[in-house]
């Protein structure tokens, strides 16, 4: 199985040019992928810098037929036109394997009066993934402020306890037509999306601790790079938006469980078509 984790700042690359065509191409040009989970997606938000198009997430099942293109809305305001429209932003994964379940979380948002934030969101999805079926969950993580950051990582945390607890004790459906469908969830997972903080800060550290009843997450990319740092992630070719230089903040965190199943992971640091680098994973 084939993953790519991007940053695709509304389709928006480093010279400020929005091409949500080109951002797929040059996703498909990185593998042959069979997920691809995408932060910074956006409908209504014509105001955004480079003047992104009406409907992101339709523009994506368009780009990529055969794919099922699922998306989570973080952020969703009054629309700029009519009263009826509505400016949203989130998260998107589209995938051409089969997907069993779809959870949306809302991640906590507790009040930081000093710093601008918005609503965040993951989104979960389970794929009948060769090898087995696996959870895949896309975020993205607050950037201003410290204390929201490290409550959404708590949220992740206590998520993956969760998944285990149904992965353990499911509980049966109440028939074959209703919503009331199996709980039972597999334990294995991988999260992945920009986390808005640098490796080796705290928030980075609180998503690797132990996980009472769940095995803990490891970072995909150091694991198959042990004792090196990896390259930034964010600011490599857009420093006006980076102002203070590049940083290391989009990660790929896998179960434990999922350690001898990786085999690529790597960070293109080439890509010029974002203000982030893309992430992209292989699983045996």
């Amino acid at each position: 199985m084939k993953l790519v984790s991007w940053n695709v700042q509304w389709g928006r690359d480093a010279d400020g040019v929005v091409d949500l065509a080109r951002t797929v191409r040059e996703a498909q040009r990185l593998a042959d992928f069979d997920v691809l989970c995408l932060q910074e997606i956006t409908r209504g938000f014509h105001a955004l810098p480079g003047g992104p198009g009406d409907d992101q997430f339709g523009e994506l099942a368009a780009l990529l037929p055969g794919f099922t293109v699922i998306e989570a809305i973080g952020a969703d305001l009054q629309g700029d036109g009519k009263p009826s429209t509505r400016r949203q932003f989130g998260n998107a994964i589209a995938t051409r394997l089969p997907v069993a379940q779809v959870f949306r979380h809302l991640l906590p948002w507790p009040a930081d009066p000093g710093a601008p934030s918005m609503q965040r969101v993951a989104l979960e999805v389970v794929v009948d993934a060769p090898g087995g079926a696996l959870r895949v969950l896309v975020t993205h993580l607050e950037f201003y402020s410290e204390r929201q950051r490290l409550a959404q990582v708590d949220e992740l945390r206590r998520l993956q306890q969760e998944a285990a607890a149904h992965a353990a004790r499911p509980a049966p459906a109440e028939n074959d037509a209703g919503p009331f469908a199996r709980t039972s969830r597999p334990v294995s997972a991988i999260v992945c999306g920009d986390f808005n903080c640098a490796w080796g800060s705290a928030a980075y550290a609180r998503m690797l601790d132990p996980l009472a009843g769940s095995p803990a997450f490891i970072d995909a990319w150091t694991a198959l790079h042990p004792g090196a740092t990896p390259p930034p992630t964010a600011g490599v070719y857009d420093t006006a938006q980076w102002a203070d230089g590049p940083l290391s903040c989009d990660f790929l965190f896998a179960t434990e469980d999922l350690r001898a199943r990786l085999t690529h992971c790597e960070i293109d640091g080439a890509m010029r078509a974002s203000d982030h680098q893309p992430i992209v994973l292989e699983l045996r």
